[in-house]
């Protein structure tokens, strides 16, 4: 089965940047390649139990499992030894991504407080978008009642854009609620 936001976007999406940006060819449409969500867990070294719930979070809203992050180098500052876990990641791509996209537009980024949209400014220069949440509760997978402490988590959104225009243009045809300026 197709994934609703990517038949959208070989319908509706590919036609209409085409015609915007004058693209001869639809291979030249920026489209999104991969989706990673991170998240630090910097107590996690100390207390594995705390490693392994963040793991399992990010399981449920994913789709996917996770892989642990480990530390490169020690730091005596922040009492970290050297491949100790810090946190957790996990890459999507193809339909997860597609369907992790769509829970986030349409049912994550809308349940959260007072939320006003997300900030167009957050581009890297060449069209990749990456943002903070602060708090897990907005996804319907996760249950208030067995998480033990709220966290937050980056998420970065990799486009094949060339530049900031193109990758904006791209996720607001997705309908990414960004901010008026």
């Amino acid at each position: 089965m197709k994934q609703r936001l990517k038949q959208i976007y070989e319908e509706k999406i590919v036609p209409n940047l085409m015609e915007q940006f004058e693209y001869k060819n639809r291979l030249q449409v920026p489209r999104v390649q991969k989706i990673v969500i991170n998240r630090g867990l910097g107590d996690a070294s100390q207390n594995t139990n705390l490693l392994e719930l963040g793991l399992q979070e990010l399981n449920l809203i994913s789709g996917q499992r996770g892989v642990i992050t480990r530390s490169k180098r020690a730091i005596a500052g922040f009492k970290l030894r050297e491949k100790a876990p810090v946190g957790v990641s996990v890459t999507l791509r193809g339909d997860r991504m597609y369907s992790f996209l769509d829970r986030l537009i349409n049912l994550a980024l809308p349940r959260i407080k007072d939320f006003q949209g997300i900030s167009p400014q957050s581009f890297d220069g060449h069209g990749n978008y990456t943002f903070g949440l602060n708090e897990q509760l907005m996804f319907p997978e996760i249950d208030f009642d067995k998480i033990q402490q709220i966290r937050g988590m980056d998420i970065s959104i990799v486009t094949t854009s060339k530049n900031d225009v193109e990758g904006l243009a791209l996720l607001q045809k997705f309908g990414m609620p960004f901010k008026q300026a």
